[in-house]
Parts: structure tokens; C-alpha cells; sequence
């Protein structure tokens, strides 16, 4: 699969995709993308100087030098955080490095927006070792020989520049278009719920599991995959499971899950026990690369095996809430669910018995809708009077 070009035509795809009526009153952009998810650039020829490292993906080569310059427990001493990859490709490539730069797939994304190569947020750039409370990049890792590689850093919903001339023209967006920095899949989808209550929750329901507690103390511990992005002046506490939606298509069709969701009794708790994976490796509540996926012994009854499966990633969800209290943050209260499987009426109440929670659905369940706010704080920023 070439990612980058992927990725790429969806962008372009995506802007085309605004009505004509409405692109001249686009005020401004921001993405969201999948956190350590990470792009090499070379900033002469501007080209990739290897394949993307996906968001899963573990570099277990790179884990023993991390944990060496890095605090004990630090959000990068996993194997597939940012920073490992970035040492990992540091290692392995042979070429001149001195003009690379390392950004996140929001931030490449945004790149082919305002042309400014090497900007980044404070949520997407936690992964490779930017230290939010400080709001700058900690001494252990600015003093390593990749270091010039690291992105200036910005908060998130901040004016970047304008849209480059040439793909304004080519669509039709104004003049004065904003393109500003973006975040984490799953702390857009945070936004997205609008929720401001310590205790409050969102766990995001896409191909991936991801849960973010709002909390009034920071909590990191890489042995479990569990880290704190800021949000203002609390702390999203949390983790993404490899567990979720891209496994439940490993097997059923849309059509298959509606109608078979229809047949399940959420009240009753299903006799199976798995644990969901589109292939090795978890990253939480369980930080182990090499994790065997668990989907058997599948029953004959298509209903019960989706009974099993979903009852299965809400045990997930809540030992992922049961670890983060267990670490120090706000117990939690109430969860919303946004991504695609908030759809699915019957798994949300299956996942209020496992947990013993209120569950509800997020009035706007995108993940975009959190990147669009985000955009319109920039824009709003740039407009307002100076004192």
C-alpha cells in the first residue's frame, strides 16, 4: 500500500468534496491524524525518506536505546511511539540525514496545505517525547543527534499560514483561507463531545479503541500504554487498544453487523472470552507487541460469536478506565461514545453493564467535527482585536 500517495488523493478528494457554494466562506483547516503515525521528510527534495511508520507498529530495535535516555515510564518507552521510530529509522538509514525532518500525518497533511515544512502540535508531538507541562522539548532528548529532526511545536488551533496559492486557485478557497495546526485522532474526537467535567469520558469507537478521561492530574505510565495530552489546564488521560471496529470487519459486513446486533440481548453476558486483534501486538491496557489475537472457539451461531466479540472489547474498555483510576486519574463518571460503533444501540448497552456506567452517544460522534472547531478557534484568533 502506498500510504503516502493515500493519503494524499483522500485530501485532495476531500477538498473537492466541499460544495462550490460554500468554499469561499471557508474560513480555515485543521486535521486530525493518527497519533505516532510518522513521516521522514528530506527538506531539500521535500520526498519521504522511507515508508511511513504506521500508528500501530512497534520498533522493539530502537526500545533499549529510548529507555536509556528516557525517564522511567515516559510515554516514548514503547515500542511504537514516535520516538522509536524516529530512532529506529536513525539507525537503519545510511544516507545524509542532515536535512531531514520528522513529522506526524496530520502535520504532513497540513504541510501540503501552507507549504511550511516542520510544524507540529503539542498533542501530536507527545509521542516522540515533547513535554506538554513544560511546553517545550526536555533537555534529555534535545541533546541526541537526531534532535534537529523534531518539529517547531504549536498549540493545537493555531494559524500556520494561509492555504498555498495554487491549490486555492485549483478548488476555489479564499484569499485569506487559515491553515492551523491540528491534533490526535482521538483527542479531536474529544473535542468533538464539547465535554469540560472532570470524570467525564470518550472513548472513540473507530478501527482502534481509544479512551480519554478528562482529569485534573496528569498520569503516564508506558508500561501500560497509558499517557496524558494537556487540554487547557487538565489533562486527557488514556490509551488506544489495538482492539475495535477494523477487527469486527475482519469478519462481519455492515449489513451483517446491523442485522445480527439486532439478535443480541445486551442484558445478558456473554459466555465468551476473547481478546480482539487484527494481528499481534497491543498497546493498551496491556502494552505487549506480542499479544496473540484471541477469537476462538468461534460458535456455530453468528449471533453469539458477535455477542462474544463485542462483549469482549467492552471488558477491554473497562479495565482501560479501572487501570487509569488505578494510576491516580479522576475516576470516571459518565462515557461518551463517538467513531462508527456508537451506531450500534445494543453494543452501548452492553458496555453500560460491563462497565457499571452511564453510556451515551456524542451529539457529533466525527472525529472532523473536533478538527473543525479547532480550525474555527484559529480563525477566530486571527480575527480578534489586539489590546
Amino acid at each position: 500500500m502506498d500510504w503516502i500517495q493515500s493519503w494524499k488523493d483522500t485530501l485532495f478528494l476531500l477538498l473537492d468534496d466541499v460544495p462550490v457554494s460554500l468554499r469561499p466562506v471557508v474560513a480555515s483547516i485543521a486535521i486530525d491524524g493518527t497519533s505516532s503515525t510518522t513521516i521522514i521528510i528530506d527538506s531539500m527534495s521535500e520526498e519521504p525518506l522511507s515508508r511511513p511508520f504506521l500508528y500501530n507498529e512497534s520498533c522493539p530495535d530502537a526500545l533499549p536505546l529510548v529507555k536509556s535516555i528516557a525517564p522511567a515510564k515516559h510515554t516514548v518507552c514503547s515500542g511504537s511511539s514516535t520516538l522509536c521510530k524516529l530512532v529506529s529509522w536513525w539507525n537503519s538509514y545510511d544516507s545524509s540525514k542532515e536535512s531531514a525532518v520528522l513529522l506526524h500525518q496530520a502535520d504532513w497533511l497540513l504541510w501540503l496545505l501552507h507549504g511550511k515544512l516542520g510544524v507540529s502540535d503539542y498533542n501530536n508531538a507527545l509521542k516522540v517525547g515533547y513535554d506538554p507541562e513544560m511546553d517545550s522539548y526536555p533537555s534529555w532528548l534535545l541533546s541526541q543527534p537526531y534532535s534537529h529532526l523534531l518539529p517547531s511545536v504549536q498549540d493545537p488551533g493555531t494559524k500556520i499560514g494561509c492555504m498555498k496559492e495554487n491549490i486555492r486557485t485549483q478548488f476555489g478557497y479564499p484569499k485569506d483561507c487559515l491553515i492551523c495546526t491540528g491534533t490526535t485522532d482521538s483527542i479531536a474526537a474529544f473535542l468533538a463531545a464539547r465535554t469540560t467535567q472532570p470524570g467525564k469520558a470518550v472513548t472513540s469507537l473507530g478501527s482502534t479503541l481509544a479512551i480519554k478521561l478528562l482529569s485534573t492530574r496528569r498520569v503516564e505510565d508506558a508500561r501500560f500504554g497509558v499517557y496524558s495530552h494537556r487540554l487547557d489546564d487538565k489533562w486527557l488521560v488514556g490509551g488506544a487498544s489495538n482492539t475495535g471496529g477494523a477487527v469486527l470487519r475482519q469478519h462481519f459486513t455492515d449489513e451483517q453487523l446491523e442485522k445480527l446486533s439486532e439478535q443480541i440481548n445486551p442484558l445478558e453476558a456473554s459466555p465468551l472470552d476473547y481478546y480482539p486483534l487484527q494481528a499481534v501486538g497491543e498497546r493498551f491496557p496491556v502494552a505487549d507487541p506480542k499479544m496473540e489475537p484471541r477469537l476462538h472457539p468461534r460458535p456455530e451461531n453468528d449471533v453469539e460469536y458477535l455477542h462474544g466479540i463485542l462483549e469482549s472489547i467492552a471488558r477491554i474498555e473497562a479495565k482501560g478506565y479501572k487501570l487509569l483510576k488505578d494510576l491516580g486519574a479522576t475516576p470516571v463518571e459518565e462515557v461518551i461514545t463517538s467513531g462508527g460503533g456508537s451506531k450500534n444501540e445494543k453494543w452501548i448497552k452492553i458496555r453500560e453493564r460491563v462497565l457499571g456506567l452511564p453510556v451515551c452517544k456524542a451529539n457529533q460522534t466525527e472525529a472532523a467535527y473536533g478538527a473543525a472547531l479547532l480550525a474555527m478557534k484559529g480563525a477566530c484568533e486571527n480575527t480578534a482585536p489586539s489590546d
